[in-house]
């Protein structure tokens, strides 16, 4: 979800002509963006509807000032991220372009939630004292109770709980995607590693019931989703709480029982909990994706001890090599810091052997920042930023030189594609959709002349004609070029009528899928066509 930093009108609180608006802006891991849906969702149950779906909402600039085509919402939520430091920067820098027009457009709200302000409390009101509500990761249910009563009492609210108040699987939600979901099977970390923040801000790992969530992901399919994502900070330790250490390879085998339920991904697992279990569930469960998200974070063994990261470098690659036995065209990719304090050249390049022996389909690379209240912080031997910028260059470079080749591999094989309905930055001149193979990589396609037009949440058959490092291309001919439609697709359509204010198409859909259902987690679609 995002959202624009413009002005506000303030008609937007004072009149009962039309709906408030909203907008969320996301920062962060995916964690974070499923938490916006559930903002979202919790704005829309109070009344509220988003900016993009308001029609002919009031229009402004950064200084309050009418100019056409720019609308602003009336009230602006910010989920926060504390991972990294340009989180911080971008929040407080936007928090400070909104001070004026805040002063300017008095009927406007703005609200602060997530990692961030479950750190730093009450000193986003001391730095930005024009925010009307603060709130944490463990009662993302408050916010509309907290905006009401800013809003009643004309004075700032902060809430910020130490321990989880709901599983926010409870809370409805405003999806991003009607072809697929988040689903959250459990919140919270009980690992140590010591440069992060996660723990301390979203509290120990609590499970969700097996039973709970097939329901919920049950309700997706009913809904038209094809498609879901298990989250967790750490999903393969799912089930300690209840005392199942094989719980999370017995839930992937459940969600293969799912009928309607056709890609099941996960992220993201922690290598030293990675079990053989859990590979035999992902080869032996046809609707498990042969995709991994396997955080690596150094290859140099004594980082990883420095990191309380309890496994070593040769375990990490046993577990790839087990992977790739029984899923050969498995796709990894993986998360990567540069420069934890007292990394030395000797340990970078040992980082760079193991990327290189990896040969991961892409990787999520981070130069080291420190962060307060993190053990690492302390640490002495702190890395000159010019040192850490280097290396970061070089194992970028690496890396996409890997992403590269293995693409070129991709070449000639044939691969099935949800279409999405983002599309890359030159589809209006190459004229290509865009959409993900079952093993996550981007596929660029083109539709040949006189076949059907595939709707997001649709399937496509066709053989991949050309690699990139970040993404492929399929330019296929007509005999080559294979569409099924599907219920994802019909739920597609039936959210674009509802957009228009057309009655959703009745019957003849190739699921025969239910209205909205809500086991928490009702399905409001974001309107992107």
């Amino acid at each position: 979800m995002s959202l624009t930093l413009d002005g506000v009108d303030s008609s937007a609180t004072t009149t009962s002509r039309r709906p408030r608006t909203y907008e969320v802006r996301t920062y962060g891991c995916q964690m974070n963006v499923h938490d916006s849906e559930r903002m979202a969702g919790l704005l829309e149950a109070a009344g509220m509807v988003a900016l993009a779906d308001a029609g002919d909402p009031p229009a402004g600039d950064a200084t309050g000032g009418a100019v056409p085509d720019r609308p602003i919402p009336d009230v602006i939520v910010f989920n926060t991220c504390a991972v990294r430091e340009n989180a911080d920067n971008k929040l407080y820098g936007n928090l400070g372009m909104l001070a004026h027009v805040k002063e300017s457009n008095p009927g406007m709200q703005i609200a602060v939630g997530g990692c961030l302000a479950q750190k730093d409390r009450d000193t986003i009101q001391k730095r930005a004292p024009w925010v009307d509500v603060v709130f944490g990761t463990h009662n993302v249910g408050a916010l509309p109770v907290l905006l009401e009563r800013a809003r009643h009492n004309a004075d700032a609210q902060m809430e910020i709980l130490e321990s989880l108040d709901v599983f926010p699987s409870t809370l409805p939600t405003r999806r991003e995607a009607v072809y697929s979901g988040w689903v959250s099977i459990s919140v919270g970390c009980n690992n140590t590693c010591t440069f992060c923040i996660v723990p301390s801000l979203r509290g120990k790992e609590r499970d969700r019931r097996p039973g709970e969530i097939l329901a919920e992901i049950q309700a997706l399919v009913d809904d038209g989703a094809i498609e879901v994502t298990l989250l967790g900070q750490n999903v393969n330790s799912y089930g300690v709480e209840f005392g199942d250490r094989l719980a999370f390879g017995k839930l992937l085998r459940a969600c293969g029982g799912i009928k309607g339920l056709e890609r099941v991904r996960f992220t993201s697992p922690h290598p030293a909990a990675f079990t053989d279990d859990v590979i035999a569930a992902m080869a032996e469960t046809p609707n498990v994706m042969p995709q991994l998200h396997m955080p690596l974070q150094s290859g140099s063994d004594k980082v990883l001890k420095d990191m309380r990261r309890s496994y070593r470098s040769a375990k990490f690659l046993a577990i790839l090599d087990k992977v790739r036995e029984r899923m050969p065209h498995a796709a990894i990719s993986t998360d990567i810091i540069v420069g934890f304090p007292g990394e030395t050249e000797e340990d970078f390049q040992a980082t760079l052997d193991v990327v290189e022996k990896s040969r991961f389909a892409t990787a999520f690379t981070f130069q080291y920042s420190k962060r307060p209240g993190t053990p690492a912080a302390e640490l002495p031997d702190q890395l000159p930023k010019e040192v850490v910028q280097e290396r970061f260059l070089r194992l970028t470079a690496l890396q996409d030189r890997i992403a590269a080749e293995e693409n070129a591999k991709q070449v000639g094989r044939t691969v099935e594609v949800m279409v999405t309905a983002q599309s890359g930055r030159k589809a209006a001149e190459t004229h290509r959709l865009s959409g993900r193979a079952r093993d996550q990589r981007l596929v660029h396609f083109s539709v040949p002349e006189g076949a059907g037009t595939p709707r997001p949440g649709d399937l496509v058959t066709v053989t991949v004609t050309g690699a990139a490092a970040f993404h492929l291309v399929a330019d296929p001919s007509p005999a080559d070029f294979l569409l099924r439609r599907s219920a994802a697709g019909d739920a597609w359509d039936r959210s674009q009528a509802e957009s228009c204010g057309v009655p959703a198409p009745g019957s003849g859909t190739a699921s025969g899928a239910k209205n909205a259902v809500s086991l928490g987690m009702p399905a409001l679609p974001v309107r992107t066509a």
